[in-house]
């Protein structure tokens, strides 16, 4: 709305700077940094108030609840009820949510400060800021813009928003069958933010939104970032080895059950799941987060433009492609020795192990303090203020959630629950047991990392099945799986979080989005698994 002056002229809004919005990330901001209507701010209000009694009042509920629990589990249920519902209503920013969930785990006694804080050293947590720091270089050098053009010239893409994000779910998907889930998207979302810049400015120019809209609302920016998130982790599942879940439950599942899965198999029965799941991902993605345009006109003009004012590649531009390319390089080092030597060799063995992902991150990330552009001046690619300014509160916010996962799993909470809920059933079919170790995974992965959720509810899946005369391979195959469908909070996935940290999904759409995908992603789990999977020979 436009302002008025003291003399009775109206003054046009500031336009928006819309580069200098998206391209700074922030997860959390107050009230007063959004641009909120009446109604809105009403609601957000009421939410943000809400959570200040609920929360408490929630944890003490659990805390005294009658339930069959030990008093260690029934204290870290009551901290995490009372952190979810913080996180829900977004009463505190969500990454001090995590942080009020992490001392009153301690205070409460539910274990030493020590242990809690333990998976705060998480290899996870240095991938973040390795993939941060390479991805802040690409934002301030514009190596992102300058692929986010290249991909939008391509011939009938940039003229779609629609075809955009497919495009880019496409290309996750791909990605993630050689390149670990939060690797790839750490390497996308910089590419992402400067497409979702790039039309953007568009819409600001065609005049389709107000000069000083907020980019960051657009339904359009969260249905790319999340088809990014969400997208690598259905790539993920095309693979044994490309996420830690895949790994942990065929490891144990061939150690429980003495059944092998071979590379083949799996990837011949998970191609039906997951080409299924991409289809129902598009088409949730677009409906729930339905973007404002789905054509815009003199895309093609505007990018060759655009292009043509970048000219060559500066200096700082070729030492960033370098550091990100020797990062995916070492990323992708192990599998390929594997694949030449095998995954039993001493060679791989050597190499896996040093060549760790959050160290690797970490390496790429410092090359840029190195690789000079200035050496008479001694300037490198970027200083340290600009590394400062990654999103540390997605790292802290994912940090807390690998605590809640540690605690769940030490204290056997999480074990609890799955045994609780299998009781409580009274299953006994082949199907019957299936569907509940799929919809135990599902509850568990939400709360609790995916390679947790894996660890703890195969071993639970396995006995059950055999103690009710049924073969364990497919439910536990199926748990295997639904550990990865972990869509609905940031803390589920590194890629949850990372998409989050951009400040360009609210956590009410990824809520909504994730609940619609959970449903029916159990809907193809408990329907194409079983036959995918017969067909090559897994599970009876």
């Amino acid at each position: 709305m436009a302002a008025v002056t003291g003399s009775g002229e109206r003054v046009p809004p500031a336009r928006t700077d819309v580069n200098a919005v998206l391209l700074k990330g922030g997860a959390y901001r107050s009230l007063g940094e959004q641009q909120l209507s009446p109604a809105e701010l009403r609601f957000e209000r009421g939410r943000r108030t809400a959570g200040l009694f609920v929360a408490p009042l929630a944890a003490l509920l659990m805390w005294f609840a009658p339930l069959p629990l030990d008093p260690d589990q029934q204290a870290i249920a009551a901290v995490l009820t009372g952190v979810i519902v913080l996180w829900f209503c977004e009463s505190v920013p969500i990454p001090v949510g995590g942080l009020i969930g992490v001392a009153a785990l301690v205070l409460v006694g539910a274990a030493p400060a020590a242990d809690v804080l333990a998976p705060f050293g998480s290899t996870t947590v240095f991938t973040f800021i390795g993939a941060f720091i390479l991805a802040q270089s690409m934002l301030k050098h514009g190596v992102a813009r300058r692929v986010a053009y290249f991909v939008l010239a391509l011939p009938g893409v940039g003229s779609s928003t629609v075809r955009i994000i497919v495009a880019f779910g496409l290309v996750t998907c791909g990605l993630s069958f050689f390149v670990s889930n939060t690797a790839t998207v750490a390497m996308l979302v910089p590419t992402a933010l400067g497409i979702l810049a790039v039309i953007a400015t568009l819409m600001q120019d065609r005049g389709l939104v107000k000069p000083d809209f907020d980019p960051t609302r657009l339904r359009l920016s969260a249905a790319l970032l999340l088809m990014l998130a969400y997208g690598a982790g259905v790539g993920g599942l095309l693979s044994p080895v490309a996420t830690p879940p895949n790994l942990i439950g065929r490891g144990l599942i061939e150690e429980m059950t003495g059944e092998r899965i071979s590379f083949a198999q799996w990837v011949l029965a998970a191609a039906p799941l997951a080409a299924s799941m991409f289809v129902v991902l598009a088409v949730v993605v677009l409906l729930v987060n339905k973007p404002e345009v789905r054509r815009i006109e003199g895309v093609a003009e505007y990018i060759a433009e655009r292009r043509a004012e970048q000219g060559p590649m500066t200096r700082a531009e070729w030492n960033t492609v370098v550091a990100f390319g020797v990062t995916v390089s070492l990323w992708l080092l192990p599998s390929v020795v594997g694949g030449i030597a095998g995954s039993e060799s001493a060679i791989y063995e050597a190499v896996d192990s040093r060549l760790n992902e959050g160290v690797v991150a970490v390496l790429g990330a410092s090359l840029l303090f190195v690789l000079p552009t200035n050496w008479a001046r001694r300037e490198a690619t970027i200083s340290w203020s600009d590394a400062a300014r990654i999103d540390w509160g997605t790292i802290l916010l994912f940090g807390a959630g690998l605590v809640f996962g540690a605690m769940l799993n030490q204290s056997g909470l999480a074990e609890t629950i799955g045994q609780g809920l299998f009781a409580t059933m009274g299953v006994s079919s082949v199907f019957a047991i299936t569907a509940v170790s799929v919809l135990v995974a599902l509850l568990i992965s939400e709360t609790t990392s995916n390679t947790a959720t894996a660890a703890v509810v195969v071993p639970i899946v396995v006995p059950l099945a055999a103690a009710a005369g049924v073969d364990p391979v497919l439910p536990a195959l199926a748990a295997t799986f639904a550990a990865s469908f972990s869509y609905m909070l940031p803390i589920a996935t590194p890629q949850n979080a990372i998409v989050y940290g951009t400040g360009c999904v609210p956590i009410l759409s990824m809520v909504r989005t994730g609940l619609v995908l959970n449903l029916l992603g159990f809907l193809l789990l408990v329907t194409i698994l079983p036959l995918s999977a017969g067909m090559v020979g897994i599970g009876s």
